[in-house]
């Protein structure tokens, strides 16, 4: 409580008192926590519960960009409520759930709520992002602006020229079989991904690349994955660089406007001013939902192609060994044996796709910590039985 009164106090001392009275109920919960560090790893539940719906609200955390939507929305119509066997009360209550928007058919057959969150509200996607930052390389390359997976990556980001990226392809970084060595430990204060946008870069580069040109090689490119976010981050600065566009106007000229989201979306900044295209789209559940009939529907807005002829296909299937029987790495997208596959997130975010069933599970969550056990298990039970 003490630190929300000086955190308010500060408000007030600086002329922004009133400002204080003109946000809304969601922003306030947050600001009375008093949080201004950014690492969200660190975050406490109640402090995250708070604070994912707002975390576009607040620059001391983040810059943000608009992903502006179009003037017309694709409707999403009600359709017969899913029969489950499941009590999903019980199943949101232990996912710690925000939100749960299931399309069969083009149809939403279940749509709850939990933690307070609406509908209209927004939700940051954490790895999520992965997914949607993957479908812009197919963009850019259906668009002319990458030539192919196989170029080299020093091709677009030439200030990765003389690191250990001098040998890895665009497909390699898709994959996150570039080789290079990278810690994903989240629970580690000292781990790369709990570092790295908090690198202060070299003049004029941007914090992400400044980052990972530092890093050494553990194994040959092509031959080990090891799950970087970090190199999610470079595909985004990839897709900037070769199109000449931030991703967020990227994302809204190609898919969000044209598809018809509801609304705007927002992408967190790093400190260079650069999407952090490896997490955080704020955006609403029901427009994941979307994407997923995006992707159904093979990348196609209003009749036209948007990705080349195949990519669906290459990104969605097994591209990499992930050490699990039945799954495996595609595109930045996670593939099941059954032709299924899915964008997911830390704390319980994401998109389960099944093509040959025509249905999307979207969810939002706050998970206990950021990849546990027991209810990464429970929420793959829950795919199964839908």
């Amino acid at each position: 409580m003490k630190k929300a009164v000086l955190v308010i106090v500060g408000l007030v001392a600086i002329g922004l008192g009133g400002a204080w009275f003109s946000l809304d109920e969601d922003a306030r919960a947050f600001l009375a926590k008093g949080q201004t560090d950014p690492n969200v790893l660190f975050w406490s539940i109640e402090e995250r519960d708070a604070g994912f719906r707002v975390l576009d609200g607040f620059p001391v955390l983040a810059g943000a960009r608009t992903i502006a939507a179009g003037d017309e929305r694709l409707e999403l119509p009600k359709g017969d409520p899913l029969p489950l066997d499941i009590d999903v009360t019980d199943y949101m209550a232990n996912q710690r759930s925000a939100a749960l928007v299931i399309v069969h058919k083009g149809n939403v057959v279940l749509e709850e709520y939990g933690l307070d969150f609406t509908a209209d509200a927004k939700w940051t996607s954490f790895s999520v992002a992965k997914s949607l930052t993957s479908t812009l390389v197919g963009a850019a390359i259906a668009d002319g602006a990458i030539r192919s997976v196989d170029d080299p990556v020093t091709d677009y980001i030439v200030d990765l020229k003389g690191s250990a990226y001098d040998d890895v392809s665009v497909a390699q970084l898709l994959t996150m079989t570039s080789g290079v060595a990278w810690n994903e430990d989240y629970g580690d204060p000292n781990s790369d991904v709990a570092q790295f946008n908090n690198h202060q870069p070299e003049e004029g580069m941007d914090t992400t690349v400044s980052y990972m040109r530092s890093l050494p090689r553990e194994a040959p490119s092509g031959e080990k994955w090891v799950y970087k976010t970090g190199e999610t981050n470079l595909i985004g600065i990839l897709v900037s660089e070769a199109t000449g566009k931030s991703l967020a106007d990227y994302l809204s000229e190609k898919i969000w406007a044209p598809f018809g989201m509801q609304q705007d979306a927002t992408w967190l900044l790093n400190n260079a001013g650069n999407e952090i295209s490896g997490c955080c789209i704020q955006a609403a559940t029901r427009d994941m939902a979307r994407f997923g009939l995006f992707m159904l529907g093979g990348g196609r807005v209003n009749g036209k192609a948007i990705l080349p002829e195949n990519w669906i296909a290459a990104a969605t299937t097994k591209q990499a060994e992930i050490g699990t029987p039945g799954e495996g790495y595609g595109y930045q997208w996670w593939t099941y044996g059954d032709g299924a596959y899915a964008a997911q997130g830390i704390f319980g975010q994401g998109i389960f796709i099944d093509e040959a069933r025509d249905l999307i599970i979207a969810s939002n969550a706050n998970w206990p910590s950021a990849v546990p056990t027991e209810q990464d298990a429970q929420r793959l039970e829950f795919y199964r039985a839908v």
